[in-house]
C-alpha cells in the first residue's frame, strides 16, 4: 500500500478489537504497513493511553497529526462508540481535544471494512462466486464473521461513499430444517433468544458443535479435526456453512448488493477453503423462485487483515 516518509501531515488510524488495538500512520488514503503496531488492551485503561504510547514509541508529537479515525468493535452513535467486549468508550470530541487533530472520525469496525472496499489488492480477495459485470457505483455488502457477527451495506453516491452503521448480528436466526432444526430450540433455552451472532461467530462454532454432538470443543480443535477428516467436525462445519449461506442470502435480498458481497473476519477466512465443499452457494441460492436471481451477487472473502485500517484512512481522506 505504499511507504510514507516524513512526519508532517500524518493521520493516525486505529482498529480496536476486544483483545488488541492496532495503530498505524497514514497519509491521505494510504496506510504505511511498516508502522502498524499491536497493543494489548489489557495493558491500557483507555484508547488515549494506547495512542500516547504509540506516538511516543514513534517519536511523533501530537501537533504532527492532522487527523485520526478509529474503528471500534461495537455500536457507534453520534460519534461515541461503546465496545461490545471491552469496557472502553470512544468519544470523537474527546479524541479531538486530546490530539488537537483537525479531522476526527469514529466508525464501527464493519463500517471501516466497508470504506476499504475498492482499496484492497486483488491478491487479497478469494472469489467464492464470480461477480457479474456491473457499474462501479453498484451497492455492495460487507459481512463480518469473527469474534461476533455484523453486516453493513456500502453505497457509492454522488456525495461520496455512505456506509451506514448496523448491528445485524443480533437479529433473529432464520428458521432451519433438517439436522439444524433443534438449534433454535436449544438457543431459546440457553439464551432466551436465537440470534445470528450466537452461531455465526468464533464462539458459535463451539456452540453448534455442542448442540449437534453433545460435547464441548474449542474452535481451533474443531478446525483441526475438520482438516483431519473427523466426522463430527465435518458435520459441524457443514451445519455452519448451511447457516452462513442462508443468512448471507437473506442479507443479499435485503440490501441487493449487485456490486458484490465481501466476507471479512477470521472466521470467514478460516471457512473459505470449505465453502464450496459444504455447498455455501447452494444454501445461499435456496430462496425458492428467487434462486436464479441470487446468482447476480458475487461473493468474495477478504484476506487483507489490515482492511479496517485502510478503510479508516480512506474515510478520513474524504472528510
Amino acid at each position: 500500500m505504499g511507504n510514507l516518509t516524513g512526519k508532517d501531515g500524518l493521520s493516525l488510524v486505529a482498529d480496536i478489537g476486544g483483545t488488541n488495538t492496532r495503530v498505524a500512520l497514514a497519509r491521505g488514503p494510504i496506510v504505511d504497513r511498516a508502522t502498524v503496531m499491536r497493543h494489548s488492551n489489557a495493558d491500557h485503561p483507555d484508547l488515549a493511553s494506547v495512542l500516547a504510547q504509540y506516538l511516543a514509541q514513534n517519536d511523533i508529537a501530537t501537533d504532527q497529526i492532522s487527523g485520526i479515525c478509529v474503528a471500534a468493535a461495537g455500536p457507534v452513535h453520534d460519534g461515541v462508540a461503546r465496545l461490545t467486549n471491552l469496557d472502553w468508550q470512544i468519544d470523537r470530541e474527546t479524541l479531538r481535544r486530546t490530539l488537537g487533530a483537525q479531522k476526527v472520525a469514529v466508525l464501527n469496525d464493519l463500517q471501516a471494512q466497508g470504506h476499504a472496499i475498492g482499496h484492497i489488492d486483488a491478491d487479497d480477495l478469494d472469489i467464492i462466486i464470480a461477480q457479474p459485470t456491473v457499474p462501479d457505483h453498484a451497492a455492495k455488502l460487507v459481512v463480518g464473521l469473527g469474534t461476533g457477527f455484523n453486516a453493513c451495506p456500502v453505497f457509492d453516491t454522488n456525495a461520496g461513499r455512505f456506509v451506514p452503521p448496523s448491528e445485524a448480528g443480533h437479529v433473529s436466526l432464520p428458521a432451519l430444517g433438517g439436522s439444524m432444526a433443534a438449534l433454535t430450540a436449544a438457543m431459546m433455552e440457553d439464551f432466551g433468544f436465537a440470534s445470528v451472532e450466537e452461531v455465526l461467530s468464533g464462539r458459535g462454532i463451539s456452540y453448534l458443535h455442542r448442540v449437534l454432538h453433545g460435547e464441548a470443543a474449542l474452535p481451533a480443535q474443531i478446525m483441526a479435526d475438520l482438516d483431519a477428516g473427523e466426522a463430527r467436525a465435518q458435520a459441524t462445519a457443514a451445519g455452519f456453512v448451511q447457516i452462513m449461506g442462508t443468512v448471507v442470502g437473506d442479507l443479499a435480498l435485503s440490501h441487493l448488493p449487485f456490486g458484490g458481497v465481501y466476507l471479512v473476519g477470521g472466521v470467514s477466512r478460516a471457512f473459505a477453503p470449505y465453502l464450496d465443499r459444504f455447498g455455501f452457494a447452494d444454501h445461499l441460492r435456496a430462496k425458492g423462485r428467487f434462486a436464479d436471481f441470487m446468482g447476480r451477487f458475487g461473493i468474495f472473502v477478504v484476506r487483507d487483515d489490515y482492511a479496517a485500517l485502510t478503510g479508516c484512512a480512506s474515510h478520513l481522506a474524504k472528510l
